[in-house]
């Protein structure tokens, strides 16, 4: 089974993070929330978030994807620190995915993971960083390679459901969508 790992900074938008927590671990795969440091997060809106685990206690254990909430301040938290820069270079070595939405593309941008690629982010964020060798789409959910990005708050459910569908396959997908009634 899938291990995925969600870092949550102070600042991060909750509607994303909750909605990639929620739906990937419907479809029983195995999320782990990790804390850049102890205690609670305190979201974007004032949402408090309990990280299951501090990101140093899972920083040497396995991960087929990381996923990147955005959100700010939380996506510059996470570009600033540079134990989220090593995993995301292990796991793009190790053949792993790596996901980000919102303004958190950006940390995928700085650690040269869009380079050649298309990619999306939420408007305006990854446009001032003039990234010549960046495609940047206006979907809602763009993939790739290995490389997941989306667009924002609106787009979380499209983006959680297609990360399923990358990691649990189309079936699976299918049957968590359903619970939903969308």
């Amino acid at each position: 089974m899938a291990r995925i790992l969600i870092p949550l900074a102070q600042g991060c938008e909750e509607l994303e993070a909750v909605t990639v927590i929620d739906l990937l671990r419907r479809a029983g795969l195995d999320v782990v929330t990790a804390g850049l440091e102890a205690g609670p997060v305190k979201a974007s809106r004032g949402v408090m978030l309990l990280p299951d685990v501090l990101l140093d206690d899972v920083l040497d254990q396995p991960f087929q994807m990381i996923v990147l909430p955005g959100g700010l301040p939380g996506a510059d938290h996470l570009d600033r620190d540079p134990r989220i820069r090593t995993l995301l270079e292990r796991v793009t070595r190790e053949n792993g995915y790596t996901a980000a939405i919102c303004a958190a593309p950006k940390v995928l941008a700085s650690a040269g993971l869009l380079a050649g690629r298309r990619a999306t982010g939420y408007p305006g964020v990854l446009e001032p960083l003039n990234l010549q060798d960046v495609a940047i789409d206006t979907a809602a959910v763009v993939q790739d390679g290995q490389v997941i990005t989306s667009r924002g708050p609106g787009t979380a459910m499209d983006f959680a459901l297609e990360l399923i569908s990358i990691l649990a396959g189309k079936e699976k997908r299918a049957e968590v969508e359903a619970g939903l009634v969308r």
